[in-house]
C-alpha cells in the first residue's frame, strides 16, 4: 500500500506493479485508447512523475498506490509529449476524499473585502500544491475530468496568469491561439447562457464559460476524454489544442465498452 510506496520512492524511481498499471489503464478509456507505445511512455512518465512529486491525504481520505497511480496517469496524459519539466516549480498533490472547502477574499470596485467559503472538486494553486477531491477524480471517463482540468490550469501557469494561453510552441503565435480561443469562447458563452436560459444543458461543461483559463481546461478535458464531439464542435480550436499537446486523441482506437485493448 502506500506506505511501501514511499519507502519505494526514497530508493529513486520505483516502477508501478504490472497489474496495477493495467487495471489504471482499463478504468480509463482515454488512456487504453493509446497505443502501446504511448503507454508505454506514459507509464515511464507516471513513474518518473511519482518519484518527483509528494502525495498527501485529506477529508478523511487513506492514500492507496492505486489512488497515486490513477491521478498520476491522467495527469500525465497531457505531457505525454511534452515531458515532465512541464510540471516543474510544484511538487505538492493533496487528495482529498470528496470536494473540500477553499476560504476566499475579494475585494469589490468599491474597495469592500467580501469573504466567502467555496466548495471546490480541485484547485491548482500558482507554485504551490494542487488539490484533488478523489470522489470527482473517479467520475473520469465521462467526459468530465478534474485530474485533467487542474493540471492544465498548471500548464497555463506557467506563462503567466492563467488566461488560457500556455507557453505556446514556436510554430503557433499567441495572438493566432488567443484569436481561436476567444472566438470558440464567446460562442461557448453564449451557447451556455441560452442553454440556462431554455433550463437546458450544454454538452461540455458550463463552468468553461467563467473565463478563458477555465475555457481551456475545461476544452483539455474535452479534448483528451471526448475529442470527437471537440473536433466537431471547434476545429480550429482542436487543431491548436492538438499542436501544443502534440497529440491527436480523435484518431485513437477507441476500446468498446467492456472491451480491452
Amino acid at each position: 500500500m502506500i506506505g511501501k510506496w514511499f519507502d519505494r520512492l526514497r530508493g529513486g524511481r520505483p516502477p508501478v506493479p504490472d497489474d496495477l498499471w493495467q487495471e489504471t489503464l482499463s478504468a480509463l478509456p482515454f488512456l487504453d485508447a493509446l497505443t502501446r507505445e504511448e503507454q508505454c511512455r506514459l507509464r515511464g512518465l507516471v513513474e518518473d512523475f511519482l518519484a518527483d512529486k509528494e502525495f498527501a491525504a485529506a477529508g478523511g481520505l487513506e492514500l492507496s498506490d492505486a489512488i497515486c497511480v490513477s491521478i498520476a496517469a491522467q495527469g500525465c496524459l497531457p505531457i505525454l509529449n511534452l515531458g515532465l519539466d512541464y510540471y516543474r516549480g510544484w511538487v505538492g498533490v493533496i487528495v482529498y476524499a470528496d470536494e473540500f472547502i477553499i476560504p476566499r477574499c475579494v475585494e469589490d470596485e468599491f474597495g469592500v473585502v467580501h469573504e466567502y467559503r467555496e466548495v471546490a472538486s480541485g484547485e491548482a494553486w500558482d507554485g504551490g500544491p494542487l488539490l484533488i477531491s478523489w470522489s470527482d477524480a473517479r467520475m473520469a471517463g465521462q467526459g468530465y475530468n478534474v485530474v485533467i482540468h487542474e493540471f492544465a490550469h498548471k500548464l497555463d501557469m506557467l506563462s503567466g496568469e492563467p488566461n488560457g494561453i500556455p507557453p505556446l510552441p514556436a510554430e503557433i503565435s499567441r495572438a493566432d491561439w488567443q484569436n481561436v480561443l476567444l472566438a470558440a469562447f464567446d460562442d461557448f458563452r453564449a451557447l451556455a447562457d441560452a442553454a440556462e436560459a431554455a433550463g437546458e444543458e450544454t454538452f461540455f461543461d458550463p463552468y468553461a464559460a467563467e473565463n478563458p483559463g477555465e475555457f481551456f481546461a475545461v476544452m483539455s478535458e474535452a479534448f483528451f476524454e471526448t475529442p470527437a464531439e471537440l473536433l466537431a464542435d471547434y476545429p480550429a480550436l482542436y487543431a491548436k489544442l492538438a499542436m501544443f499537446y502534440r497529440q491527436d486523441p480523435a484518431t485513437r482506437k477507441w476500446p468498446a465498452p467492456g472491451e480491452r485493448r
